[in-house]
């Protein structure tokens, strides 16, 4: 089972995997990284828990390994 992150530390991550901000509408973001391929997110904003299935959403969304939100 993964573990749970803060909707703060999951865009943390994100931007500092190439990923920029687009938009926002209401309290879910938007995020996009061009390349190759073009990887669109949506996180939603000032939760301090996500869901494991929004998070296994997430990881899908982006290409990312569970492996690279963990803490160092």
């Amino acid at each position: 089972m993964p573990r749970r992150y803060s909707s703060k530390w999951i865009i943390r991550v994100l931007r500092r995997r190439g990923f920029g901000e687009v938009s926002q509408r209401g309290s879910h973001l938007k995020l996009r990284r061009l390349g190759l391929v073009i990887r669109t997110v949506i996180v939603p904003v000032g939760r301090k828990v996500i869901p494991v299935g929004t998070f296994k959403s997430i990881l899908r969304q982006s290409g990312l390994t569970e492996e690279d939100f963990q803490r160092k």
